[in-house]
């Protein structure tokens, strides 16, 4: 099987030509990244479709014509990942305060124009017609902060800006994931291959990550996944982070064929579960917590993993619902009859209780 609308950029730099090096994981990160992406027994993206560029490929003319590619490549029904391990830096303070990804060949003397700036990949991005977009940045590792700041007259610092991921993520279908917050590392334990954040992502692509019945995994399902690896390989010491501003679909990222060479018969997904999680986050957009929606339907708070956006909290609070979680009395026609009652004339709710077991 292929994932044949898949579409992968993948970028790693740790060698850089003027700044300071980075560990040899930055490198493996992004090569197992990509070989994942493509292999057909895990995620199924075609061959041709995943472009590479590691080290001195990775120059900031290479990064914008493999942008450029893309956007000429992609078509509305793809989906496009992203993925850039290695520098990054912050520009100036406060409201003026702006992100820009280090390539190969940046100048320390004139790191303004040598650097990927927000702006410009942003434009980059805008300019990627495909309706799923995932950016994943891993641009603040443990190890590399001092030199960039003292070495460059623009005052530069490592890591890149919770504001600029904000930004970056505007658009429809638009997802951006961080390794860390801005405060954060993005940490390598000893003796391992990948950093922290990248072997959660890897582990979920591999088979990791509950896959929907249709056979893929999807970006909550990613996410959260991550999240719960990350915390539990470095308690209290990183936290991923997920931006999104206009994503109306929990939408797939690869197969997830787990190494399966023969993955059998794919059946799509409930429609009724998937509008379910629609309807409870159009209701409800800050999540189950929102009017106490979860406790009046008899659930537990306690039992969930709340965090990240209102859609995916009530994402991963439905499936944890499905699986027979989220509290002893709670259950999806309860959740739905409590919905009901501040919405008596919704006409899908009413449609759902029929279908709820």
């Amino acid at each position: 099987m292929k994932f044949d609308q898949g579409r992968a950029l993948v970028i790693g730099v740790a060698n850089y030509q003027e700044v300071n090096k980075l560990p040899e994981a930055v490198l493996n990160d992004a090569r197992d990244i990509a070989n994942v992406l493509r292999s057909p027994d895990l995620c199924g993206y075609p061959e041709n479709s995943v472009t590479v560029l590691l080290d001195d490929k990775a120059t900031l003319a290479g990064i914008r014509k493999a942008l450029a590619e893309l956007a000429a490549d992609a078509k509305p029904h793809d989906t496009v990942a992203i993925f850039f391990s290695g520098h990054g830096a912050r520009f100036g303070l406060g409201d003026s305060a702006t992100s820009a990804l280090i390539p190969y060949d940046c100048r320390r003397n004139d790191a303004l124009a040598t650097t990927l700036g927000e702006s410009e990949l942003s434009n980059a991005l805008a300019a990627i017609k495909a309706s799923r977009l995932l950016v994943v940045v891993d641009a603040c590792h443990a190890g590399g902060v001092a030199t960039l700041k003292s070495d460059s007259p623009e005052n530069f610092v490592e890591g890149f800006d919770e504001k600029s991921l904000q930004r970056l993520s505007q658009g429809t279908g638009r997802v951006v994931l961080a390794s860390s917050r801005a405060s954060e590392t993005s940490l390598v334990l000893r003796g391992e291959r990948n950093s922290v954040f990248t072997k959660a992502v890897l582990d979920g692509l591999r088979g990791g990550a509950p896959a929907e019945t249709d056979g893929t995994i999807r970006i909550f399902t990613l996410f959260n996944h991550i999240a719960e690896k990350v915390r539990q390989a470095v308690p209290g010491r990183q936290h991923p982070i997920f931006k999104a501003t206009d994503l109306e679909d929990d939408f797939p990222i690869a197969l997830s064929l787990g190494g399966r060479k023969s993955p059998g018969r794919i059946m799509p997904a409930p429609e009724n579960a998937r509008d379910l999680e629609q309807v409870m986050a159009d209701l409800y957009p800050a999540g189950p917590t929102d009017q106490d929606i979860w406790l009046r339907a008899g659930g537990d708070l306690s039992r969930l993993k709340l965090g990240g956006t209102g859609r995916a909290a009530w994402f991963a609070a439905l499936r944890t619902l499905s699986q027979g979680g989220g509290g002893s009395i709670i259950s999806k026609r309860s959740l739905i009859e409590a919905a009901l009652v501040e919405f008596p004339n919704h006409k899908r709710l009413s449609e759902l209780i029929g279908e709820a077991i």
